[in-house]
């Protein structure tokens, strides 16, 4: 079994790493001769839309996926009659146009912050009066941990901001005083089979995720599978995906999707009987997907910029490091850890002194 994988940073290798496991090899395809993918998986080093690279995966694979959702469409137009891709180009598409996707869950039933569309100038006062102060500007595109994103304070700084985030189509989004940040990790095979991972608790720094904490037994974890249920059967989804959710007084409104393995969801790797990374590659190769009960209580905690010393991160009592082979670069996701325990306090007090070496 073979599967290609379009990018090759951390969730490739991840991926890779996991296939390894089944019996699957990976090929990626990255422009950055260091992708970190390199290290565990074939590279093929070239830019996302060169024909002969593109060829070549899909001759390499029985499948090709995505790790990440600012693949250029053109990519995928060239594979499409060569090779099977999964997920579909269609959530591909979806997930990465900000106003597309908030359309989406609305006509699903789903609740998300109030918003506005701004495609031109003149859009700016409607989009302020619609949304009101504060509130945050958007790029439709091209954004994650954070980026392409600007806060409102005062509906008079909404035209600058859109000059200032390059007059790009954008969306304005109400601020949403929410009392948590969770995730839900859902998988869909080829049969239509469902499976859900239980609910991360997230805490973000900078824009990028930080912490996550399962939850499982979680009082929200029902409404948030049947968020799930309903957008991966009207996408006809197959593969892995996250669900991110603001927790408003015991009420999910909807933030974002991702169409891939994710990050709230790498405690997986030892906190359930199946991490998402097999269960990626279970469900696009149509196999059989397998149990996402959980091992325990698991937290995840996310190293940026820089490395921790590992034998301070070892130290912990049932900590798991997870190095990806990156050079430090400020805001760049080089490794996690994660701590695994029976007794939710215990996780949640070593997630704490983990924290404290990120």
């Amino acid at each position: 079994m073979r599967v290609g994988v379009l990018g090759g940073g951390q969730l490739a290798r991840m991926l890779a790493i996991a296939g390894e496991r089944i019996g699957v090899a990976t090929t990626c395809l990255d422009p950055a001769p260091d992708a970190c993918a390199g290290q565990v998986a074939k590279h093929i080093c070239a830019a996302w839309d060169d024909p002969g690279a593109l060829d070549a995966l899909a001759a390499a694979s029985d499948v090709v996926t995505f790790e990440f959702e600012n693949v250029p469409p053109a990519s995928l137009e060239r594979l499409a009659p060569r090779v099977t891709v999964r997920p579909s180009a269609e959530a591909l598409r979806v997930s990465a146009d900000r106003l597309a996707e908030k359309n989406l869950f609305r006509a699903l039933g789903s609740r998300t912050a109030e918003f506005a569309a701004i495609a031109q100038p003149s859009d700016a006062d409607s989009a302020a009066r619609a949304v009101g102060a504060p509130a945050i500007l958007k790029t439709r595109h091209s954004g994650y941990d954070g980026k392409g994103q600007r806060r409102i304070g005062d509906a008079g700084e909404l035209a600058s901001a859109w000059r200032a985030a390059g007059s790009v189509p954008c969306i304005l989004e109400a601020m949403v005083p929410f009392r948590r940040e969770v995730s839900i990790i859902a998988v869909r095979g080829l049969d239509g089979a469902l499976a859900f991972y239980p609910l991360s608790e997230n805490t973000h720094r900078d824009g990028i995720l930080h912490i996550a904490v399962s939850r499982p037994g979680d009082p929200l974890q029902a409404p948030a599978e049947a968020v799930a249920t309903r957008l991966m059967e009207k996408l006809g989804y197959v593969g892995v995906l996250a669900i991110e959710f603001f927790d408003v007084d015991g009420e999910l409104l909807v933030n974002e999707f991702a169409p891939r393995v994710h990050n709230s969801g790498h405690w997986s790797i030892e906190g359930a009987e199946t991490s998402q990374f097999e269960n990626h590659l279970r469900a696009v190769l149509g196999m059989p997907l397998g149990s996402t009960a959980p091992t325990g209580c698991a937290a995840m905690v996310n190293f940026v910029g820089q490395m921790p010393d590992a034998a301070e991160v070892l130290r912990l009592p049932g900590a798991r490091l997870h190095a990806y082979g990156k050079a430090p670069r400020p805001g760049r996701k080089l490794g996690h850890a994660t701590v695994l325990d029976s007794d939710p306090a215990r996780c949640g007090q070593l997630a704490a002194q983990l924290a404290g070496l990120a």
